[in-house]
């Protein structure tokens, strides 16, 4: 199907469709994905869902918004828009992120480099919509038109045209949601414009003075957090329960008695996982126990409401819910008396704590926050645990976590591991700070909405997956067994998804872990192998 010609202006227009996802129109895969049989069918929304929710972006749907049933409605949500977008260029409501998005605004060259930059843009086939300057330009225009002084009286002259109407405000809200944040168009601007930040100033605004947001992101993420304790409801019984059961697996699986400790006073290392390990990978927290306990490593978790789930949602959409969130994981790293806050294989809790952190944590509870990869680094090179690399002897690849990797520079440290236990370890191509996300970013991993899913593996996550395909494609056989090495939840989440969407291990014989899985199944004081592959489990 032909894609449409879309302009800036035509997000107003509410007699276009304004870009139709095919599977014939993306991106080609390589073997063996390059027929078109290959290619799962795309998700398409019933009769039913498009007359209850605006649906005509591009016919997916991340924020089920409801068609407003009267001009006065949707006049009264854009008025709250025009407003919120104020607020968001004011210092007073927006301090934290002021300075960096009005430079954002006022000097993009529109060179458009960013643009071949992006996965989801080069993915969907250069779908016009989802250039990363699209949605900063219909922002700037609408700043320009009707923010600034003589802005609508000189709109046609100035090149700022554009309608600010409800069709043009509901369908930027979901155009915000069709950025995964990986910053790469960033990285690759020549003069520093983040594009991927406008995208999530535009997130909080909907968020802020609208109370349009992601439901995973928000009423079932970090609202359930500050509540119950954990992004996935997990309460501090069930917690205590899962560490036992983690405790007897082991003991189990290793013949390794350990004892996790638990709100332990004066630790080195509160250690925070993402929550969600301890219920998809909860391998993932028991390799970091064998291995801080193997090197003799003073840590502790916390059984305190937030202190076992790493998980901070608000970095994706909204300030004010991060800045709980990380309140709440200072003050009981404070309250044990901890020396330092390691977060594990978790992209957005390390961007969430460690760099945005900083923003709103000061005075004592400004307490040191660090990765848990440059210790797990020291431990396997310095070779404080003994290990035998030839039990990983299967191709290996490493994603590489935008959060960890571009955003915080940590490049070699897992590389340094990989090579040290990983005989046949590859890298993708690109890798390091040009890496690829892994099409979850920005909250798409944990997000079922609907159609969404199938926008996340077709389009978002369709970069990731050629290149995880380009790793192997020497041993593409799905009888040769192959690993793709992910020290990130998130991202496992998104890559678990993509291998399923596409039946990668049956097709392929590609699997996925996280780094601590492969350093505990190379110790040579395990007798049996502590990953599981697909057709083991």
């Amino acid at each position: 199907m032909k894609k449409n010609n879309i302009n800036v202006e035509d997000i107003s227009d509410p007699s276009i469709q304004m870009a139709v996802i095919e599977p014939e129109n993306l991106m080609p895969l390589p073997y063996p994905y390059d027929t078109p049989d290959a290619q799962p069918p795309l998700k398409k929304l019933t009769d039913d869902q498009k007359e209850r929710y605006e649906s005509d972006l591009d016919g997916f749907l991340a924020l089920k918004l409801p068609k407003p049933e009267t001009k006065e409605e949707e006049d009264r949500l854009v008025g709250q828009f025009l407003e919120g977008l104020k607020k968001l260029l004011s210092r007073e409501n927006n301090w934290t992120f002021l300075m960096p998005l009005m430079m954002s605004l006022e000097y993009c060259a529109k060179c458009q480099t960013c643009n071949d930059a992006c996965p989801v843009y080069i993915a969907s086939g250069k779908e016009e919509i989802y250039r990363p300057t699209y949605r900063a330009e219909v922002l700037r225009r609408i700043v320009n038109k009707y923010l600034k002084r003589g802005g609508r009286t000189f709109a046609k002259f100035t090149g700022n045209e554009i309608d600010l109407n409800w069709k043009t405000v509901a369908r930027l809200a979901e155009l915000s949601y069709r950025c995964t944040l990986c910053r790469r168009c960033a990285q690759t601007c020549p003069i520093g414009v983040d594009n991927g930040l406008i995208n999530h100033e535009l997130r909080k605004i909907f968020s802020q003075e609208m109370g349009i947001a992601a439901e995973e992101l928000h009423e079932k993420g970090s609202v359930l957090q500050l509540k119950t304790g954990s992004s996935t409801g997990m309460n501090k019984p069930a917690f205590m329960d899962i560490i036992e059961f983690l405790e007897e697996e082991i003991e189990e699986k290793t013949g390794k008695k350990i004892k996790i400790p638990i709100d332990k006073k004066g630790a080195d290392i509160l250690l925070i996982h993402n929550a969600g390990e301890f219920l998809s990978w909860p391998e993932n927290p028991s390799a970091f126990a064998i291995i801080f306990e193997e090197a003799g490593i003073n840590w502790t978790l916390s059984s305190e409401i937030a202190g076992y789930d790493a998980v901070n949602y608000g970095v994706w959409y909204d300030d004010a819910q991060l800045a709980r969130v990380a309140v709440q994981h200072a003050k009981i790293a404070k309250n044990l008396g901890v020396k330092k806050i390691v977060v594990g294989e978790c992209g957005h809790a390390h961007k969430a704590l460690i760099v945005v952190a900083d923003r709103v944590l000061n005075g004592d509870l400004n307490i040191p926050r660090e990765s848990c990869l440059p210790i797990l680094e020291d431990i396997v090179v310095n070779e404080k645990i003994k290990l035998d690399p030839q039990k990983n002897n299967f191709p290996v690849t490493l994603h590489d976590p935008c959060n960890i990797v571009r955003l915080m520079g940590i490049v070699e440290p897992q590389r340094k591991i990989l090579r040290k236990i990983a005989p046949l370890f590859r890298e993708m191509s690109p890798h390091g700070v040009q890496n690829y996300c892994c099409g979850g970013g920005g909250g798409f991993a944990i997000m079922p909405s609907l159609n969404i899913p199938d926008w996340r593996s077709a389009v978002s996550g369709r970069m990731k997956f050629k290149q995880i395909l380009d790793a192997f494609q020497d041993e593409i056989d799905p009888n040769i067994r192959k690993m793709i090495c992910a020290p990130c939840s998130n991202c496992k989440g998104a890559i678990r998804d993509l291998l399923d969407y596409y039946d990668a291990w049956e097709k392929t014989g590609i699997a996925y872990t996280g780094l601590v899985d492969l350093i505990v199944n190379a110790m040579v004081d395990i007798d049996g192998p502590f990953i599981e592959w697909p057709d083991e489990m």
